[in-house]
């Protein structure tokens, strides 16, 4: 198990970034959320499988069709057991 805190910036607003990514996530098996932040960042955290939260994060150096990665911060958390994952603000 493996739980990542990530942080994206560039132009990930309003380019379907929260829902594309939770879409990965869910089809991946992993927990966790996504969700804007008021300063244009979109925050999320993924829980699950090494692999497939490595997967992710991948995924996240890029983002959808329309986004425009600057910067992706990571930081490595203690599982916390997620379930399920959600989208929010």
């Amino acid at each position: 198990m493996k739980r990542i805190h990530a942080v994206v910036s560039g132009r990930v607003q309003g380019v379907f970034f929260r829902v594309a990514c939770a879409e990965r996530a869910r089809s991946a098996g992993l927990a966790g959320w996504v969700r804007n932040r008021p300063d244009g960042t979109v925050e999320a955290v993924f829980e699950g499988d090494g692999a497939s939260v490595d997967a992710l994060v991948e995924w996240c150096r890029h983002g959808p069709s329309g986004a425009v990665v600057e910067r992706l911060e990571l930081e490595a958390e203690p599982p916390a057991g997620a379930e399920g994952f959600r989208v929010s603000g």
